[in-house]
């Protein structure tokens, strides 16, 4: 049981790095969002979330 919970954390920081490294704050931002959405129930706080993770991955090719 503690080494699936340790590959999960791995997961999740690993995540969390790669969301940064390639959206910034602004993609960090949105994951947390749309994970406290999700945690509290609340789909307007994850609908924020999702729609500016959204919009980061759909901006126009320059």
């Amino acid at each position: 049981m503690h080494v699936l919970s340790l590959v999960a954390a791995v997961l999740v920081v690993g995540f969390e790095q790669i969301v940064q490294w390639r959206y910034g704050a602004s993609g960090i931002a949105g994951l947390l969002l749309l994970t406290v959405g999700i945690k509290a129930k609340s789909p307007a706080v994850s609908s924020v979330g999702a729609v500016v993770l959204a919009l980061l991955v759909a901006k126009p090719a320059l």
